[in-house]
């Protein structure tokens, strides 16, 4: 009996996974879609301007075909995405349980925020799963997979995996001196291609972009893909989660873009910096072992890695997964691929061009980048995979990074960084206290525990941390630098210090 209940209980939790992720990739489907539906909406409002208002406006109409080719290109970067993803389970089985009957036989309190049950949760960070990352530099060497949450081991040399993806190679154009001039985004060679597959409508669909990704393939073995377009990934997904999708596109220029590198100098640079100075000589032999939980699309993690930490990221969200692995594993060079992050809202906007403007990306090759051995990228909810006895004193360093706030239960979170930082090793922390399930309504009545800066400090000085150091640091998060409102956050941003037990 009890065998049998082990069994339903995992059989259960992957169904759940596997629901959760055909829901993501669906909502990466609908992107194109939703966006189209935006336009389509701009076009009917100015449908019904009075002709004297129409003619001041006359550009406009250009503008929204601007827009479809902008929706485009963002589109062919997504579908090539899918198409390098390989999930770590089998996405073709179909289950019949009944969820609302046998959920609660699961015995867990975080399976349901694991596999992102809470979709409606509308958040830009810390979006409630795995890669394992390796080590070397090197273009053949630094291969990441997905697998089982949990599973954090680190890939080695004698385990590098060949992945069948579609490459494409992107020789970016030089950026024309001014877009206006040519009222159309500047596009490279590849995806180009596109612009020859889109119908005489200029509607923006998945299906047509999919089908510009095939025909424009150069060439490579297309039969490993998978089927994106079955109808089992054709669901219809609420617009928060197509948002989740634009947040990506955001956090891309954050991580990845030559235009998010003042808001990494913000957030990123003073970590960096602190970490230098607490470990002036970093021996290669024993490098400094660092955990960045939240690591997002994995800039960070990576960036401690080439200061010479064995550096493992942490991120729950399978959004953020699919994304930063296909950046760090089938990049081919710097400035590859052009996203358009800014066109899903003409509200502060100081002209059509700075919101339409290209956006290349990567600002490096990540893997030759210089990263040290034992590079890793670790999918799963941070208390679930590390409230282990094996992570316990494992780490040198913790370094969260607009992370706390992602949580439940703060104290849970602090904790458990307590547990698994060694004695005389340091917590770095840097963000805001914008708790997200703060104003979540609804029928599983969500926990959410939110105490202020000073309980904060408090509660880890009960738990074993001497405050060393201290600061404000004011900084943006996936804010358009040129748009005419941005949000700053002022980000507490303190190193903490494991008292040794005495």
């Amino acid at each position: 009996m009890e065998e049998e209940r082990s069994y339903f209980s995992s059989r259960m939790e992957e169904a759940l996974e596997i629901k959760s992720l055909r829901r993501i990739i669906s909502a990466y489907l609908n992107y194109a879609e939703a966006a189209e539906e935006d336009v389509r909406r701009y076009e009917k409002s100015f449908r019904k301007l009075p002709p004297a208002h129409k003619a001041l406006l006359s550009h406009l109409p250009l503008k929204y075909q601007r827009l479809r080719r902008c929706i485009s290109m963002n589109s062919f970067f997504i579908i090539n995405m899918l198409q390098a993803f390989e999930p770590p389970l089998d996405m073709s089985q179909n289950f019949d349980i009944d969820e609302s009957e046998n959920v609660e036989n699961l015995g867990s309190s975080h399976i349901q925020s694991k596999t992102d049950q809470n979709p409606e949760i509308n958040n830009c960070r810390g979006q409630p799963i795995l890669i394992s990352g390796n080590d070397a530099s090197g273009p053949e060497s630094s291969r990441f997979r997905l697998e089982s949450a949990g599973m954090c081991k680190p890939l080695r040399s004698n385990d590098k995996e060949e992945f069948d993806f579609c490459r494409y190679q992107q020789e970016m154009r030089e950026e024309k001196s001014s877009m206006s001039n040519l009222g159309e985004p500047v596009i490279s060679d590849n995806q180009s291609e596109l612009c020859k597959c889109e119908g005489d409508d200029d509607k923006v669909t998945a299906d047509t972009v999919l089908r510009c990704c095939n025909s424009t393939s150069n060439g490579s073995d297309r039969s490993a893909s998978h089927d994106w377009m079955d109808p089992t990934f054709q669901l219809n997904v609420p617009l928060v989660d197509v948002d989740k999708v634009r947040c990506i596109i955001r956090n891309i220029v954050r991580d990845w873009a030559p235009e998010g590198q003042k808001e990494r100098d913000q957030c990123y640079k003073p970590i960096l910096e602190e970490l230098s100075r607490l470990f002036p000589v970093r021996c290669k032999e024993r490098p400094p072992s660092c955990l960045v939980p939240g690591a997002g699309l994995g800039r960070l993690a990576l960036e401690i890695s080439c200061l010479g930490f064995e550096s493992q990221g942490n991120e729950f969200s399978y959004y953020m997964m699919i994304c930063s692995s296909f950046i760090l594993n089938h990049t081919q060079v710097a400035g590859e691929w052009t996203i358009h992050p800014w066109v899903h809202s003409n509200c502060n906007s100081l002209s059509d061009d700075d919101q339409l403007r290209p956006v290349s990306f990567p600002d490096i090759h990540p893997a030759s980048a210089g990263i040290t051995e034992g590079f890793s990228m670790c999918g799963g909810d941070f208390v679930e995979v590390y409230n282990d006895v094996n992570q316990e004193a494992s780490w040198d360093v913790v370094v969260t990074c607009f992370f706390l706030d992602t949580a439940h239960n703060i104290v849970e979170y602090i904790e458990i960084i307590s547990k698994i930082v060694r004695d005389g090793g340091v917590w770095i922390n840097l963000g805001p206290l914008l708790y997200h399930f703060a104003d979540t309504y609804g029928p599983d009545d969500d926990m959410s525990v939110e105490i202020s800066l000073e309980d904060l400090k408090n509660i880890a000085l009960h738990y074993g941390f001497e405050l060393e150091m201290e600061k404000i640091v004011e900084t943006t998060y996936t804010a358009n630098p040129r748009s005419m409102m941005r949000n700053h956050y002022f980000a507490a941003f303190w190193t903490m210090r494991k008292k040794p037990k005495s």
